[in-house]
């Protein structure tokens, strides 16, 4: 596992120690939980987009090949 310093604002920093007391945590495993989660949003961020453009009809079908000429 690989160290790393990031500074932080004074609000962000209240934040961690208050999230890290009031779950038994500390404060690495808040940030480390924390990332994951956004890591988690973006990834159905991404889906949500893509089920937008399907709805939409943005959505390309048919073979690859021809729709790389169609592109190119």
């Amino acid at each position: 596992m690989t160290t790393l310093s990031v500074p932080l604002p004074a609000h962000l920093e209240e934040l961690v120690k208050k999230l890290a007391r009031e779950r038994g945590s500390n404060k690495a495993a808040i940030v480390r939980e924390a990332l994951e989660r956004f890591a988690e949003e973006e990834a159905i961020a991404v889906v949500l987009k893509a089920e937008q453009e399907l709805s939409e009809g943005k959505l390309l079908r048919g073979d690859l090949r021809t729709l790389v000429k169609k592109i190119s």
